[in-house]
């Protein structure tokens, strides 16, 4: 990432940082600057976050390992699941196990080259707190590993101020369904 690109990048998240305080109370944007300056590779994450849809923000501090690390946590905030990851199966397994009409990519795989993770139902729960999301798409979480044995996957949306979880097999796409990333920096 040039210079060019990493400035227009840092811009495109202090801006949207700014616009939204309610999704990350008592962080401040140079704690954000400071941490990503850090982490290069960071920055390549996010730029492909933006880059998909994502509009990716700083949505709170990893409290969860009790290891203060502190860790600021990054997800997508675009209003539906990002435009640029859609009609993806869920894994790499499913996606070779298709014999026909197969999707472009998968969820996972995408997610492990973009050097992000899928949300987890509790991550995405929490992201739902800080506003309505997926109230038109739905979008793949991360999936136990039972479910995913029998052949399942997992997806979240938000219908009728709730949000829903539900399964479908993996091997399944849709033009309305994608996948939010979370990245930790």
């Amino acid at each position: 990432m040039n210079k060019t690109e990493r400035d227009r990048l840092l811009r495109a998240l202090q801006g949207r940082f700014e616009q939204h305080p309610a999704r990350h109370a008592g962080v401040a944007w140079a704690q954000v600057l400071a941490r990503l300056d850090a982490a290069p590779a960071a920055l390549t994450a996010l730029a492909a976050m933006e880059a998909s849809g994502g509009e990716p923000d700083v949505i709170g501090v990893d409290t969860s390992s009790g290891t203060g690390s502190g860790e600021l946590l990054f997800c997508d905030c675009a209003a539906e699941s990002p435009s640029g990851r859609r009609s993806l199966c869920f894994d790499d397994d499913a996606l070779h196990a298709r014999k026909e009409n197969k999707p472009a990519g998968s969820a996972a795989g995408m997610a492990r080259a973009m050097g992000v993770e899928l949300l987890t139902e509790t991550q995405y729960r929490a992201l739902q707190q800080l506003g309505e999301f997926d109230l038109k798409t739905s979008s793949w979480i991360a999936t136990p590993d039972d479910v995913r044995a029998l052949g399942g996957g997992l997806f979240c949306d938000r219908r009728y101020g709730r949000v829903f979880v539900y399964h479908n097999g993996v091997q399944s796409y849709y033009a309305a369904r994608g996948f939010r990333a979370l990245l930790r920096v």
